[in-house]
């Protein structure tokens, strides 16, 4: 992503592809709204024919409350579903946890073998990328179902990338979960988007996506 994209990142998750989908399903409504207020405006100013015997027409307040409804409809049942299918968690083959704090996060991998590092924002250098480079990145194997379990030892904070369509806050004293499903191998960047203090800008996550037979090799 670039400061001068006007559009969404590329999807890289069946999650951020339904809200993509959705954002272009909603926009498409909202701008044929936006051109039949347009012509209906045009039409109010333009035109001087005038009845003054017509005070009322019920069939047409009828249809402008039933269309709203519908339209309303149009655009709330997929995004209920989509808040479902980021909610519902299947048979995931491997649990992340992920802990914030002041100003970094740190990740346990404790299914079969226990496996915890820290994350830290590493120092500027020449072929870094700016606030989002860290020293230790998560690992975790793409097309695989995985389970990301939240919280923080301190003040709230928020894990979120992007591309990846997952935003999750961490609470303190309380676990939250999602699920997560990489379709690609790469490296997938995001920050903490929790005001959660003076350096909260200074939060990068960086998540690596490898095959399954290696993630299995380096978590062993």
């Amino acid at each position: 992503m670039k400061w001068t994209k006007f559009y969404l990142p590329d999807a890289y998750s069946p999650t951020m592809e339904q809200l993509v989908y959705f954002h272009d399903h909603t926009m498409s409504i909202i701008t044929s709204i936006m051109i039949l207020i347009c012509i209906l405006l045009n039409s109010l100013l333009w035109n001087k024919l005038i009845d003054l015997n017509m005070n009322e027409h019920q069939m047409i307040e009828t249809w402008w409350t039933i269309l709203p409804t519908i339209v309303l409809f149009l655009i709330a049942i997929p995004s209920l579903k989509i808040l479902y299918s980021m909610e519902e968690l299947i048979n995931p083959t491997i649990s992340i946890k992920s802990m914030g704090h002041q100003w970094y996060w740190s990740y346990e991998y404790s299914d079969k073998f226990c496996k915890e590092l820290e994350s830290y924002m590493k120092y500027n250098k020449k072929n870094d990328f700016r606030l989002l480079e860290v020293d230790n990145k998560m690992k975790a194997p793409f097309l695989t179902q995985i389970r990301m379990i939240f919280s923080s030892s301190d003040v709230l904070h928020s894990w979120t990338i992007p591309c990846l369509g997952i935003k999750m806050d961490a609470v303190p004293g309380r676990i939250n979960q999602s699920s997560l499903m990489i379709k690609k191998p790469g490296i997938f960047m995001g920050q903490c988007s929790e005001i959660c203090g003076a350096n909260h800008s200074f939060m990068p996550i960086m998540l690596e996506s490898i095959k399954l037979n290696k993630f299995i090799k380096w978590i062993s």
